[in-house]
């Protein structure tokens, strides 16, 4: 009789991250997915769109943010990257997590690979369910309120003109000041 032993296969535990502003291909912070990427602790997965629809809106120094109202704004194009639990604390540090800048959350995506596909007709097989940063609750709906209730499907070239990388900001001010000035100031 020959016994075999079984040598359990490495496995990974990811999370499905959906990135819709500045992570994505050719936009600022993309840099921290490729490294992700080369140090195996990411995979891009393809362009999705959510399930529901959101408002992404642009906060100071173009800053994107996903508000977490399903229903109000646009089904929302972004990019969906499996990511490691080192890879995930990365993108947490990045987006403000412990300070309150955004918050992780689920979020239900449609593939948007799909050719013909019509979201509003979409079967549930055709969805996840993965994770996604929204803007913080502290200042969600002021943000909202300031953006007068206007948001966009998708942050491209033309939502991000005018973009101020976090280094080049005043740095005698905190991220949720930046914010706090911006909501307070007068509409364009």
């Amino acid at each position: 009789m020959v016994h075999e032993t079984m040598t359990p296969a490495k496995t990974t535990t990811t999370t499905l991250v959906f990135t819709y502003g500045t992570l994505k291909r050719g936009f600022s912070n993309h840099v921290l997915m490729q490294d992700l990427i080369r140090s195996g602790d990411a995979s891009f997965k393809g362009v999705y769109q959510t399930l529901d629809k959101y408002p992404l809106v642009c906060g100071p120094y173009r800053v994107p943010f996903l508000l977490n109202k399903p229903g109000s704004g646009h089904h929302v194009t972004g990019e969906l990257y499996a990511v490691s639990p080192r890879g995930l604390s990365r993108l947490d540090e990045l987006e403000g997590i412990s300070r309150g800048h955004y918050i992780r959350q689920q979020i239900r995506l449609a593939s948007a690979d799909e050719e013909g596909g019509d979201l509003e007709t979409e079967t549930s097989s055709l969805s996840c369910v993965v994770e996604a940063y929204y803007a913080h609750k502290s200042y969600e709906e002021e943000l909202w309120k300031r953006n007068r209730g206007r948001s966009f499907g998708a942050y491209t070239e033309n939502e991000a003109r005018g973009y101020v990388k976090r280094n080049d900001r005043p740095q005698h001010l905190s991220f949720l000041d930046h914010i706090r000035i911006f909501v307070s100031s007068p509409c364009d």
